[in-house]
């Protein structure tokens, strides 16, 4: 095992974000119109401060409503790669990468992706990485981890060798059966070259599918930040699970055996569609170079805060908003829609 290779922390310098691109054969056809508008802004916030991939299945459809919204300048950082895909979650499907702290050389990591335990169609988008490193967009090795199953909203790391993790998704049906917990972080461990695994047992969003990832609760930031979804009121269904979750997390150490500095999110108030209690949540943020893409719910004082508080853990970048109203309907928010690649 190469000893100099790790998993970086999503603030350390990246070279691109990855978006895949809705289209009508995907679940956001009832509302594409409003979600390609949500791309189209997510768009326009990277190619302020980065290289954007766009991934789609029409690359002349794609271009056209980029170029009609984007700069001629913003729309030089933008590669386009043509593949079929089945949605757009790419957090989940798109590969993960590992750092080597000597030489600077980067290795990825291609996971399983079978649509969050076989809930949905993921054929198409598990092919994905293949095709982009076929084509040479993604140029560094890549090594098939095609016998785990690991989706990238699943883990948070700390860029210092701790990774973060829940139980109740990768204890999860359909995932790594009949590997225990144990062998689960045995094989983390290996995999992703972290020094240690902590497992988060509380914090599962109603609404959500991925069956409680780390991204949608607890975030990392510098210097053993915790940013973490807080629920103070005793009326929501979901007030006992979050205060166990806080709970758990006044109880975690450092490696140097220190608290970690804690900063609570708001919970959005709750968002409903037919009846279904949306999975509505600011600790989905998307980390840029320069940057904080932060999703809001049109409710002011709370998105004021999350803003404010994300500002606390990263004053050194600019804190962008993004309705994400929209995106919530399909049961996520705006980093499970990205990918970020590193330098």
């Amino acid at each position: 095992m190469n000893d100099h290779l790790y998993f970086p922390a999503e603030w350390e310098q990246q070279s691109m974000v990855q978006l895949t691109w809705p289209h009508a054969g995907t679940d956001w056809a009832e509302y594409l119109d409003e979600i390609t508008e949500t791309f189209l802004q997510l768009a326009e916030l990277i190619t302020r401060y980065e290289q954007l991939l766009v991934v789609c299945p029409d690359i002349q459809a794609t271009k056209q409503q980029l170029s009609e919204r984007l700069p001629e300048d913003a729309l030089s950082r933008v590669t386009f790669c043509e593949c079929p895909t089945n949605d757009t979650w790419a957090r989940d499907h798109g590969a993960l990468t590992l750092l080597d702290r000597t030489t600077g050389d980067i290795r990825l990591l291609d996971f399983r992706f079978n649509g969050w335990g076989r809930k949905f169609e993921a054929r198409l988008d598990n092919a994905i990485n293949t095709h982009l490193h076929q084509s040479g967009i993604l140029q560094a090795p890549m090594s098939s981890h095609d016998d785990f199953v690991l989706e990238g909203g699943s883990v948070e790391s700390d860029g210092c060798g701790t990774v973060f993790t829940t139980s109740q998704c990768l204890l999860a049906p359909n995932r790594n059966q009949p590997l225990t917990q144990y062998g689960i972080e045995v094989q983390l461990q290996r995999r992703l070259h972290a020094k240690r695994i902590v497992w988060l047992d509380h914090g599962n969003l109603i609404g959500d599918d991925t069956d409680g990832h780390i991204d949608t609760i607890v975030r990392c930031a510098p210097d053993n930040t915790l940013l973490y979804v807080a629920c103070p009121d005793k009326e929501d269904e979901q007030y006992e699970d979050f205060q166990a979750l806080e709970t758990q997390l006044r109880s975690l150490r450092t490696t140097d055996g220190l608290p970690y500095r804690l900063l609570p999110l708001p919970m959005p108030d709750a968002i409903y569609e037919d009846g279904e209690r949306l999975p509505a949540t600011y600790a989905n943020f998307l980390i840029i170079n320069g940057a904080v893409i932060v999703p809001t719910y049109a409710q002011p004082e709370k998105d004021e805060l999350a803003a404010a508080t994300i500002a606390q853990a990263f004053p050194d970048r600019d804190i962008l908003r993004i309705d994400a109203r929209t995106i919530i309907r399909q049961h996520g928010s705006v980093h499970c829609l990205s990918m970020q690649y590193f330098k």
